[in-house]
C-alpha cells in the first residue's frame, strides 16, 4: 500500500510537520476522489477516505506506544512517554483540517456545497441548539457534556476499533473546514470591492480571524478528544496482545486512566474558552 508506506511511527513522532503535510494529502486526496466517483455522497466518503488512508499510520503508532508503557521506567512522565504521539495526531488532523478549509474555499460554491453538504447541516442543527440556552453556566453545561460525549465515542472506537478514534477526529476536521471556510467566504463579501494588494490584505486578516475564531477553543477541544482516542488505542492493543495477563498491564490501566482524566480536564478548559473568551474576542 502506498500511501501506508509513506511514514513510520518513528519517524512521523520525529517530524511533525512532515504529519501535518501527510495530513494535507490525506484530505486533498479524498476530495477530488469522493467528488470524482462518489459526488452525491461525497460529504461522508471523504471522511471515510481520509480514515482509510491514516489507518495504518494510526495502528502502528498506538502499537509502538503501547510497548513503551509495558516497558518504560518508573521515572519516566506520563507525558515523556506519550508527547510525541499526541503531537503526531494534532499536527495530522490539523493538516487534514486545513486541507479541507482550503479546498471550501477553493473549489466553485456549487462543488463546496455538495462536497460539505452534512457538515454544513450539522454545523446549522449545532446552532439551533444552542441558542436555545440562555444563562452562561446552562450554556457552559450542555457545551462540556456533548464534548464528554465526544470524548466517550472516540475512546470507544479506538477500544473496539482500534484506530477507530480517526473516524471521529477526521468527521470533526470536515466540520471545523466547512465552518471556518464559510466564515471566511462569507466575511470576505465585505471586502469585495477591494483591489490589489488592498484585496489580499483583506484575504489575510479574514483567514487570520477564522483561525484565530475557532482555534481558540477549537484546539484544546480536539486535543482532548486525541489524548482519549490514545488512552483507548493503548489498551485495545494491550487486549489484543493478551498483556492483561500480566503485571505490567497494571501500568497500561494507570497510564489509561491518567489520560482520559487529562482528557477531561482539558474539555472543561475548552468549554470555558468557547463559553467566555471566544465571544468576547468576536
Amino acid at each position: 500500500m502506498v500511501l501506508e508506506s509513506l511514514l513510520s511511527p518513528l519517524r512521523a513522532e520525529r517530524h511533525p510537520f512532515l504529519d501535518f503535510l501527510l495530513g494535507f494529502a490525506y484530505g486533498t486526496l479524498a476530495v477530488f476522489l469522493s467528488l470524482w466517483i462518489f459526488e452525491e455522497q461525497s460529504s461522508m466518503v471523504m471522511v471515510l477516505l481520509v480514515s482509510l488512508a491514516a489507518l495504518p499510520l494510526i495502528y502502528h503508532t498506538l502499537r509502538f506506544e503501547e510497548k513503551k508503557d509495558l516497558v518504560q521506567q518508573e521515572n519516566k512522565s506520563l507525558w515523556h512517554n506519550h508527547a510525541p504521539a499526541l503531537l503526531l495526531y494534532t499536527m495530522l488532523f490539523l493538516g487534514i483540517s486545513v486541507s479541507f478549509t482550503f479546498w471550501y474555499i477553493a473549489l466553485p460554491a456549487e462543488s463546496s456545497s455538495q462536497l460539505f453538504q452534512v457538515q454544513t447541516q450539522t454545523i446549522t442543527n449545532l446552532n439551533q441548539h444552542v441558542t436555545g440556552q440562555i444563562t452562561q453556566t446552562g450554556l457552559l453545561s450542555k457545551i462540556f457534556l456533548n464534548n464528554v460525549k465526544v470524548m466517550i465515542f472516540c475512546l470507544l472506537f479506538s477500544f473496539l476499533y482500534g484506530s477507530g478514534a480517526i473516524f471521529i477526529l477526521t468527521w470533526n476536521a470536515s466540520v471545523i473546514g466547512a465552518a471556518a471556510g464559510n466564515f471566511i467566504r462569507t466575511h470576505m463579501a465585505d471586502f469585495a470591492a477591494s483591489t490589489g494588494f488592498h484585496k489580499a490584505g483583506a484575504y489575510f486578516y479574514v483567514s487570520s480571524l477564522s483561525v484565530l475564531r475557532y482555534a481558540i477553543h477549537g484546539v484544546p477541544e480536539i486535543f482532548a478528544y486525541i489524548i482519549a482516542g490514545l488512552a483507548g488505542g493503548i489498551l485495545s492493543m494491550a487486549v489484543i496482545k493478551k498483556d492483561f495477563g500480566s503485571g505490567k498491564f497494571e501500568r497500561v490501566l494507570l497510564d489509561v486512566s491518567d489520560l482520559v482524566l487529562l482528557a477531561v480536564l482539558v474539555l472543561f478548559i475548552a468549554g470555558i474558552m468557547e463559553v467566555f473568551i471566544t465571544p468576547a474576542l468576536f
